[in-house]
């Protein structure tokens, strides 16, 4: 058996995503993907509650580890929006933990992004900066409006719609205010017609700018860039996850991992014991 009134369930989980927890486009679209590829493939058994997905996990068994555990973190939003919001209880079958070995944050050289910005537009420079000095999210970035400026302190709508004040610094401040004498925009800092640039627009950007010095990354590399220059300058780990906006300890952790490895790779290649 399976769920009456799918499609209208996934469509009102994705709404809720959105409008109510302020989940960004792209993890929304992520979302989507991953329900019409689970439509069909599950079954229900009414007796006992059970939500059997044991059939989707085969389909996709070849897929790399963390492709799989983002599917099925998918799935159980779901089931517990259908719990939470519809009353509607279901035991998932079929979405055994896999473990996944972390991967340390892969930060930019501070040499390479002083180089970006030399030879940056206005508009690049400005996204650079932003994503690089507060260490946000492209997807806050894109939504930075106007009204959450102020002259010290700006204001960033976070993921889950959690809000966090960050300190402007002198030189974000001066760039900002060059951009909107430059563009004028209405609502949003980053506009184009009047409309915000959305991640995608934003991850171009960033990439083009970086790929122009020979540099391929991400945009969130930059505020892995961020949160390791903090730790290596001795700013408290506590203080960097509040900056970043973690809701736990344990994602900004990582970034400590980051530093003793650097720190072990400096002395390896410092000792005298170690050389030939």
């Amino acid at each position: 058996m399976l769920l009456a009134n799918y499609d209208k369930l996934t469509k009102e989980f994705l709404d809720y995503l959105k409008d109510n927890r302020g989940y960004p486009d792209v993890t929304i679209k992520t979302y989507k993907i991953v329900l019409e590829q689970l439509r069909g493939k599950y079954k229900i058994d009414n007796a006992t509650g059970k939500f059997d997905i044991r059939e989707f996990r085969v389909e996709i068994v070849e897929l790399n580890k963390k492709t799989i555990v983002k599917k099925l973190s998918a799935i159980r939003s779901f089931i517990e929006f259908l719990y939470d919001q519809k009353d509607i209880e279901f035991q998932i079958v079929g979405d055994d933990t896999i473990k996944v070995p972390q991967r340390l944050p892969k930060p930019i050289e501070n040499r390479y992004i002083e180089e970006v910005l030399s030879s940056s537009s206005l508009l690049e420079k400005t996204i650079v900066y932003m994503l690089y000095g507060l260490g946000i999210r492209i997807s806050e970035l894109a939504s930075i409006k106007l009204i959450d400026i102020k002259s010290e302190w700006i204001l960033i709508n976070g993921k889950g719609a959690k809000q966090r004040e960050l300190p402007l610094l002198p030189i974000l401040s001066s760039i900002i205010n060059q951009y909107r004498a430059f563009a004028n925009p209405n609502i949003y800092l980053l506009e184009k017609k009047d409309k915000p640039l959305n991640t995608n627009q934003i991850r171009y950007i960033v990439n083009k700018v970086f790929k122009a010095n020979g540099i391929k990354v991400s945009p969130h590399q930059l505020r892995h860039s961020f949160a390791t220059d903090l730790l290596n300058e001795g700013a408290r780990v506590s203080d960097i996850s509040k900056l970043l906006g973690h809701s736990t300890m344990a994602s900004t952790q990582l970034y400590t991992k980051l530093a003793n490895s650097t720190k072990l790779n400096e002395y390896l290649n410092s000792h005298p014991l170690c050389k030939d």
